[in-house]
Order: structure tokens, then sequence, then C-alpha cells
């Protein structure tokens, strides 16, 4: 099974992505609650897909982006991001994230995007 890397400063959405994820059989998953740790748990992982949130303390998302990209160029990482921030989603995209799912989302989109890059 593929290994899933979630990155959010929130609980709540990660535990929500967790639980929409292990109901369709996706149990191997790590935590981020910030951007430096997921840059580290990239590293010590490699997952097969990222999801990385864009706001986050000790390490934006962007920059946490850059620096996963940076050590592993084919990394598939897929950024989640509030409605509002449309600019920095544009700015993720074009720095080599994958896609984009935009939050507060739809459990089968969210499956859907990651069935799309596993």
């Amino acid at each position: 099974m593929s290994k899933i890397l979630v990155a959010d400063d929130a609980s709540f959405m990660r535990l929500m992505i967790r639980q929409v994820l292990a109901r369709k059989g996706y149990t191997d998953i790590f935590e981020a609650e910030n951007g430096r740790l997921a840059v580290e748990l990239y590293k010590l992982n490699r997952p097969s897909l990222t999801l990385l949130d864009i706001t986050m303390p000790e390490l934006d998302g962007l920059t946490a982006l850059t620096e996963i990209l940076a050590f592993d160029p084919q990394a598939k990482i897929v950024m989640c991001s509030a409605v509002a921030q449309e600019s920095m989603v544009l700015d993720a995209l074009s720095r080599g994230a994958l896609d984009f799912v935009t939050k507060p989302f739809r459990p089968d989109d969210l499956l859907q995007t990651v069935n799309k890059y596993l």
C-alpha cells in the first residue's frame, strides 16, 4: 500500500484526511503539523504522495514544497488550500506541485485526487 504524508497545522484537518483515506484502505499515513516536520518526514519515509497545506507554522507549504522537490524532484505533492489562497496555489503549481484540493473539501474530491496520483 502507498505511503501518504499529510501536512496541515490543524489537527482536526489531519484527522479528517486520515479517516477519509483509511476508509478506502490507505493506512500507511504520516502526519506533520508544520512545514519543517513535513520536510523531515518526507526525507525519512519517502511517501508515495504528500498532501501539503499552504499556511503552516515554522515553514510554510510553499517553502516545504520547494525543499521536498529539491531533495526529490520526483516527489508527488498535492497542495491543500483555502479558496482565498488562489494566487498561492498558482505559485505552488508553478513550483512543481501536481495539483491542489480546495478546503473545505468533500471526501470524494480528496479521494479522486489521491487516486489520480497513486
